[in-house]
C-alpha cells in the first residue's frame, strides 16, 4: 500500500477520534472526559505526596518516588455545554488527559503503520491551546500550542518515541469570555488504512430476561447518527422468557432502527451461544467487524466508532476490546487489558496496581503506570471487536455457556496470529465483578468445567501446570467453607470432562438448569430472600474466652486452622441443624471463620439476601474423596483428553456444529418454554 507523510498538502485525513463530553449529566462520569487544573512539574515533591497524588509507588534508581506531575486543583464549570462543544470558563485551564480524550499514540506505534496525527480543533472567541506528550515512564512535556488561538487550528505530531507507551492531550485556557471549543478531533492519513473503505459493523447483544436494558441500547444507537453509517445491523439475540419486543419504548426504537435493527429469538444458550449467533449472524451481513456487547452495559457510543477506526487501520485484523468502566462509581476503570499466566491457566489483570482505577482522584498527569502501553491476552466480551475475516478462520465461541468463551477465544485467536488490543478510550460501563461471587452459585460448574476445557487445549505444561492442584486446592477449601453445592457443581463438571468434548454441545441448552437443581439440594445454596424469613442466629456456647476468630497472621496459623477444621469434618459427626451460630457478612466469609461454626446465616455478596451453611462431617467426606479421584483421573488421562479436546477443537467451534446447535435450540412462536 502506498504511502504518504503528514507533511504532504495532499494528505487525506480521517477523523479516528473526537472530544467528546458526557451524553448524560453526571458529576462521577466528568473525570473520565475533562481534569481540571494546571499541571506543575514533579520535581521535588515528598515522597508522601507523590504517593498520594499518583496512587502507584515507582522507585527510580536514586530511591525517589516517580510522579508525572503534581496538579494544582480548580473547581469549574463548563456550560452551555453539547457532546462536541462547551464553553469555557475564563482563566482556568481545561485539560483533556483522561481516559476518553486523551490519544493512546503508543497503541497506534505498536498496531498500526501511521506514521503521524493531525489534531485539528475549532473555537471561537480567544483560547490558549497546550499540546503536550508523554513518554513510558509517565514523564511529559509541552510540543506545541497557541497562545492565542481563533477559529481552526492544527497540530501536524509525528507518533515517533513511543516504543512503550506514551499519550498524546491537549490542554484549553479561555483568554476572554464566552470562548468557546467547537471540536477537536485527532486525524490520521487515510491511506495508512488497511482496508480500501471505512469499515463497517454489526453489532450483537446477547440478552436473557433484560428487556428494558435491551431498549436503552437500542435507543442509544438510534439516537446516535454518528454510528449509522458504519451500522450494517444491530441484532439483539433475545434468549430468554421475558421479551425485549414485549417491553416499553421497543416498537419505537424499532422504527428507528429500520432495517439497521433485527431481533432473534433461540433458547437459552448462554453467552456463548448468544455470542457465536452474533457472530454467525454478523458475518453474513458482510460487515468487516462484529461488535460483542453485554446487554447490561451503558454504552459510549463514541467508543464504538473509535473501536472500528483503530481496527481499520491495524496491520493486519485485529480485536479491538473496550475497558470495563464501573456502573456504580463511574469515574473507575476495572482494569487496563487482562491475559492467561499459563502455569496455572487463570486469567487477570496484567497490571495488578491498576485494578479499579479512579480517575477522580488521579489522570494522566499524575500516574505514571498508565503511561505504559499494556499488551493483553484477550478483552472480555462486555465490547469486544471481532473482525469477520477473524471468525471465518478460527471459527464462532466455544460452546460452554457462560465463563471463558471470550478468554478462549482470545487465547485461540492469539494462537492463530490474530492479536487483541484493549485500546485506552474505549470503554462501557458494567456492573464490576466485586458485586457477585459467581464462583459460590450454578455458574460455579462453568467456571470450573471450562477453564479445563481451555487448558486441555491450549497448556503447554505437562498435565496442565498447576492446575490440578489449585483445583483440588479450591475444592477443599470450599469444603471447609461448608460450601458444598459449589463443590457439588465443580464435582459435575469434572465428570462431565471426562466425557470428551462431544458433551459440549449435546448439554448448552439445559446444564445451567440442571447445575440451579442441584445447587438448591445444599443448605449453602438456598438463598432466603426476605430478613424476616432470616433463622434466628443463636450461639449455644460462648466463644472460648470470648475471642472471635480472625484472620491467620502467618502461614503456620492457616495451617493450624485448616488442620482444625479438617478434623472437625473427618471424625464422626452429626450435620448440625440447630440455629445458626453466627451472623457472617459477604466481606467477611472467609473458609476459617464459617469453619469455627457449626453453622451460620452468611450473606450473599450481591445484597440479595442470606444462606445457612451447615457443617455435615458425612457430605464433606463424600464429596472430598469424589474430589480427590476425579484429579487423580484427570491428572492420569491428561494427554488421552487434551489431545482429543485440542484435536476436535475446530469441529465443535465450526460455523456447521452450531448450526446444528441453533436448530436443537430453536423457538417457535408465539411462546416458548425455557430449559
Amino acid at each position: 500500500m502506498s504511502k504518504t507523510t503528514g507533511t504532504e498538502t495532499n494528505t487525506k485525513w480521517e477523523t479516528v477520534q473526537k472530544t467528546v463530553f458526557p451524553i448524560d449529566v453526571d458529576p462521577l462520569v466528568e473525570p473520565l472526559y475533562i481534569a481540571w487544573g494546571e499541571a506543575l512539574s514533579g520535581s521535588g515533591m515528598q515522597t508522601q505526596d507523590a504517593e498520594r497524588l499518583s496512587g502507584l509507588r515507582r522507585t527510580t534508581d536514586s530511591g525517589s518516588v516517580a510522579v508525572g506531575a503534581k496538579v494544582k486543583d480548580g473547581n469549574p464549570q463548563l456550560s452551555d455545554r453539547a457532546r462536541y462543544s462547551a464553553l469555557l470558563p475564563v482563566g482556568q485551564r481545561v485539560s483533556f488527559a483522561t481516559f476518553f480524550n486523551a490519544f493512546p499514540a503508543a497503541y497506534w506505534v505498536q498496531w498500526t503503520d501511521v506514521p503521524a496525527v493531525r489534531l485539528k480543533i475549532v473555537v471561537s472567541g480567544d483560547i490558549r491551546i497546550d499540546v503536550y506528550r508523554s513518554t513510558s515512564r509517565g514523564t511529559f512535556n509541552r510540543i506545541g500550542g497557541a497562545l492565542s488561538a481563533q477559529g481552526e487550528t492544527t497540530f501536524e505530531l509525528p507518533l515517533k518515541n513511543f516504543g512503550d507507551g506514551g499519550w498524546l492531550w491537549y490542554e484549553l485556557v479561555a483568554n476572554e469570555l464566552d470562548s468557546k471549543l467547537i471540536e477537536a478531533e485527532w486525524q490520521v492519513d487515510s491511506s495508512c488504512r488497511r482496508l480500501d473503505h471505512p469499515g463497517t459493523f454489526a453489532a450483537s447483544i446477547t440478552t436473557y430476561n433484560r428487556p428494558d436494558d435491551c431498549v436503552t441500547q437500542m435507543q442509544r444507537f438510534a439516537s446516535e447518527t454518528s454510528l449509522h453509517d458504519r451500522l450494517t445491523r444491530l441484532t439483539i439475540v433475545d434468549q430468554g422468557t421475558d421479551l425485549v419486543q414485549e417491553a416499553s419504548g421497543y416498537d419505537s426504537a424499532q422504527k428507528s432502527l429500520g432495517d439497521q435493527f433485527a431481533l432473534i429469538r433461540q433458547g437459552n444458550l448462554g453467552g456463548s451461544g448468544g455470542f457465536a449467533r452474533g457472530m454467525y449472524e454478523g458475518e453474513r451481513s458482510k460487515a468487516d467487524y462484529v461488535i460483542l456487547l453485554d446487554d447490561d452495559i451503558l454504552i459510549e457510543p463514541a467508543a464504538v466508532l473509535r473501536a472500528v477506526a483503530f481496527a481499520d487501520y491495524c496491520r493486519k485484523p485485529t480485536l479491538v476490546g473496550g475497558h470495563m468502566l464501573n456502573l456504580y462509581e463511574k469515574s473507575k476503570v476495572q482494569n487496563f487489558g487482562e491475559y492467561v499466566k499459563e502455569y496455572p491457566f487463570r486469567y487477570g489483570p496484567v497490571n495488578e496496581d491498576l485494578v479499579d482505577f479512579d480517575f477522580a482522584q488521579n489522570d494522566l498527569r499524575t500516574t505514571p503506570g498508565l503511561h505504559r502501553r499494556i499488551d493483553v491476552g484477550y478483552n472480555g466480551w462486555w465490547m469486544c471487536l471481532i473482525p469477520t475475516d477473524v471468525i471465518r478462520e478460527i471459527g464462532l465461541s466455544l460452546p460452554v455457556f457462560i465463563k471463558w468463551d471470550d478468554v478462549e477465544y482470545g487465547v485461540r485467536a492469539d494462537r492463530q496470529g490474530f492479536s487483541t488490543v484493549t485500546l485506552p478510550g474505549v470503554g462501557v460501563w458494567h456492573m464490576p465483578f466485586v458485586e457477585k461471587d459467581d464462583r459460590l452459585d450454578w455458574q460455579a460448574y462453568f467456571h470450573q468445567r471450562n477453564r479445563w476445557v481451555a487448558a486441555m487445549v491450549y497448556s503447554r505444561y505437562k498435565h496442565g501446570g498447576s492446575l490440578p492442584a489449585e483445583s483440588f486446592a479450591t475444592d477443599v477449601k470450599h469444603l471447609l467453607a461448608q460450601q458444598y453445592s459449589a463443590v457439588a457443581l465443580r464435582i459435575l463438571a469434572l465428570q462431565d470432562l471426562l466425557k470428551g468434548p462431544q458433551h459440549l454441545h449435546e448439554t448448552i441448552g439445559h446444564r445451567a438448569a440442571d447445575a440451579r437443581k442441584l445447587r438448591q439440594k445444599y443448605s449453602d445454596g438456598q438463598l432466603i430472600k426476605h430478613v424476616s424469613d432470616y433463622p434466628e442466629v443463636s450461639q449455644a456456647r460462648p466463644a472460648r474466652r470470648g475471642r472471635t476468630t480472625g484472620d491467620p497472621k502467618n502461614r503456620m496459623e492457616w495451617l493450624s486452622m485448616a488442620g482444625s477444621a479438617m478434623l472437625k469434618n473427618l471424625v464422626k459427626g452429626k450435620p448440625s441443624t440447630s440455629h445458626p451460630e453466627s451472623r457472617i457478612s459477604a466481606a467477611d466469609a472467609k473458609w476459617w471463620r464459617i469453619a469455627a461454626s457449626d453453622s451460620s446465616l452468611v450473606s450473599a455478596s450481591d445484597g440479595n439476601g442470606a444462606s445457612v451453611y451447615r457443617r455435615d462431617p458425612e457430605t464433606f467426606r463424600r464429596l472430598l474423596a469424589l474430589s480427590v479421584k476425579l484429579h487423580r483421573e484427570l491428572v492420569g488421562r491428561w494427554d488421552e483428553l487434551s489431545e482429543q479436546y485440542a484435536r476436535e477443537h475446530h469441529a465443535f467451534t465450526s460455523v456447521h456444529a452450531w448450526e446444528e446447535t441453533f436448530e436443537r435450540n430453536a423457538v417457535t412462536e408465539p411462546g416458548h418454554k425455557q430449559k
